[in-house]
């Protein structure tokens, strides 16, 4: 049996989860907040592809790639947590299981990142890439990481109070699954880009200079 059930409908309506009230602001306001974990990530992927990687000629490196790999894979736990939310079978169970998705990604992620920060660590080293803002981007994707593990631990924290309530508004929905579809195109351009830079060759150049699928 559910030991999940709606409260009374009104403004401070919520659920009740194992005994315990989850008002409903504080449900959308999870729910938004995993809403723009997605779309965070959806926009630093972007600008990494279509800025650096197309537009400056950037091409993304072995672990470069395996960064964006693992923030695909710590997007897959809010976009579980968002897409059980709309169906309304969102729960307890529902944020835990997306939050450890999303740590898992987060400490591969930082274990790549760290690993290009190590490489780059010496004197000297201009590093890989452009720098923004003083760091470069695999700096910026340990950050990065590190920001998705603060924000699992609070939702685990918080656990019962913070369960996602998704809007009731078909304009906001509307605006949700915009988010979901532009994470799911980003991920397929990103495996097509990676197709085109690897060709048939089963690893990438430490510093890529060209898409091989099309060399001759």
């Amino acid at each position: 049996m559910s030991a999940t059930r709606a409260l009374p409908s009104g403004p401070e309506a919520g659920t009740v989860h194992d005994g315990v009230a989850t008002p409903r602001i504080l449900g959308l306001l999870s729910f938004w907040a995993h809403v723009g974990f997605l779309a965070a990530y959806v926009g630093i992927l972007s600008t990494a592809m279509f800025w650096f990687q197309f537009a400056q000629g950037e091409f993304p490196c072995p672990l470069c790639i395996t960064q964006r790999m693992a923030m695909m894979l710590a997007c897959l736990g809010p976009l579980y947590v968002v897409a059980r939310a709309l169906r309304g079978t969102s729960s307890l169970a529902t944020l835990a299981t997306g939050s450890g998705i999303a740590i898992l990604g987060a400490v591969l992620g930082m274990a790549m990142s760290g690993r290009q920060v190590l490489l780059h660590i010496a004197p000297g080293d201009p590093g890989y890439g452009t720098a923004v803002l003083g760091m470069h981007l695999y700096t910026w994707a340990l950050v990065s990481f590190a920001v998705v593990l603060v924000f699992c631990a609070a939702m685990l924290v918080l656990g019962r109070w913070v369960v996602p309530v998704a809007p009731a508004g078909r304009a906001a929905r509307v605006l949700v699954w915009a988010v979901v579809a532009l994470f799911l195109l980003t991920v397929a351009i990103n495996a097509v880009v990676v197709f085109a830079e690897a060709g048939w060759n089963w690893y990438l150049p430490d510093n890529p200079t060209g898409y091989r699928l099309f060399e001759g």
